[in-house]
């Protein structure tokens, strides 16, 4: 069994999920093999809140050029879209930074 900061990476500072944190809605990037029942768990574990749902979303590297031949690719990863429950407390990591 994999450990819980094994699977959550990092979080993801977007505008866009910034403007998502009032209604309790997180974004992190998370290892690719983990299933929503794992990132759920280690959410719960690591923060102390409860979840109600995941949504899981894998983004494919960005395709670059490494001169002239052949392109490169920045490496995939998968991201989690998380909604705490609404009885559940906020996540401290993300208040100073909405």
């Amino acid at each position: 069994m994999k450990n819980a900061y094994d699977i959550i990476i990092r979080p993801v500072i977007t505008e866009q999920s910034m403007e998502a944190v009032d209604e309790k809605r997180y974004v992190f990037m998370v290892a690719l093999s983990a299933n929503k029942t794992q990132i759920k768990d280690a959410i719960e574990e690591i923060f102390g809140v409860k979840v109600e749902k995941v949504n899981t979303l894998r983004m494919e590297g960005k395709e670059k050029r490494q001169g002239a031949y052949p392109a490169g690719r920045r490496p995939s990863y998968k991201k989690a879209m998380v909604k705490l429950t609404a009885d559940s407390k906020t996540i401290e990591f993300f208040e100073g930074m909405v």
